[in-house]
């Protein structure tokens, strides 16, 4: 199910919105806990860059995670995050309202995950992409599979990808280079 590297390109030049699951994706997929019950999860900042570059360039990031997590509205409110689905046992009925109420197609739309729970939204959008540290029933579906590990850049190179198959990335390269 892996694109050729032109499919890939094409399909995403067409992307108006990227969906990341949490869990294995923004984090490398540990659940850490204190003595007290306290959660802790680590983010990458460079996921978090790659994140708000996108947002920047007019392509709207949304969170479908079936946990939840003050730490994950912590983080995607300091991201700038608009759409933020914490719960979602049915991801794709999530999935399927957000494409209602921004009214786009689902070929429009990259989704990144890499678990069960991911799959039937995987199955649906127009870019399935997965983690090298995903379910292997996930990865086996997937139009592609970044090489980073999820929680150590995965997001960011997602990010980078549509921006430069949308040609936006070397503009926002260059700003930093003046």
């Amino acid at each position: 199910m892996l694109l050729t590297e032109s499919a890939l390109t094409q399909r995403l030049a067409q992307i108006k919105l990227a969906i990341f699951d949490v869990d294995g994706v923004l984090t490398d997929g540990r659940l850490y806990y204190d003595n007290h019950g306290n959660e802790f999860k680590a983010f990458h900042a460079q996921d978090g860059h790659g994140m708000k570059q996108l947002q920047q360039s007019g392509i709207p990031i949304a969170i479908i995670t079936a946990r939840q997590s003050s730490l994950v509205a912590k983080r995607m409110s300091d991201l700038g995050i608009q759409y933020v689905f914490q719960g979602a046992r049915d991801k794709l009925a999530v999935f399927e309202q957000l494409l209602a109420d921004l009214v786009l197609p689902a070929e429009a739309v990259c989704y990144v995950g890499d678990d069960l729970l991911d799959l039937p939204t995987m199955q649906r959008c127009g870019l399935a992409i997965s983690v090298p540290n995903g379910y292997a029933g996930v990865k086996s579906r997937a139009h592609y599979i970044t090489q980073a590990s999820g929680g150590q850049g995965a997001a960011r190179e997602m990010c980078d990808l549509i921006l430069n198959a949308q040609g936006k990335l070397d503009a926002l390269i260059a700003h930093y280079l003046r």
